[in-house]
């Protein structure tokens, strides 16, 4: 199998299974300075999976070394364009309750990460990526190209 026509699946689904743990962490802490640090790492994090694409992050390097050599082989490889959209989406939502946080409004923190939370939960769940679904809408409504 070619892995460089697309990446596993299965590492933005473990990917987002940690960020949804990480998030809901921050939904715990509430509008605190430990919840807005630890949202900071979790924006920080979307980030490297923005510039790197999910295979490039931390998450994905993790599911490389220890989860991928105990699975069989995908049944098919995905195209990594919609994974990596999707941490660019993940990065704006982290991003706005960042700036927001440290401007002073914490109560902003808990919010973006439950929002961003949803998402994440909804992959690492059901396998459903809204960042990848919004990117497939702007590419047939021509806002993004191939």
């Amino acid at each position: 199998m070619n892995t460089s026509k697309g990446i596993d699946p299965r590492g933005p689904r473990v990917g987002a299974s940690i960020t949804a743990v990480l998030l809901a962490a921050v939904v715990l802490l509430g509008a605190s300075t430990a919840g807005l640090w630890l949202l900071t790492f979790i924006m920080l994090s979307f980030l490297l999976g923005t510039l790197r694409g999910a295979e490039g992050s931390w998450q994905g390097l993790l599911f490389k070394k220890f989860v991928r050599p105990r699975l069989g082989p995908p049944a098919e490889m995905e195209d990594r364009r919609p994974p990596r959209f999707a941490q660019g989406v993940g990065l704006f939502v982290t991003a706005v309750g960042v700036i927001l946080g440290f401007f002073g409004v914490l109560p902003a923190v808990p919010i973006a990460a439950a929002v961003a939370f949803v998402a994440a939960a909804l992959n690492a769940v059901v396998g459903l990526c809204l960042g990848c679904e919004l990117y497939l809408l702007m590419r047939r409504t021509g806002l993004v190209r191939a």
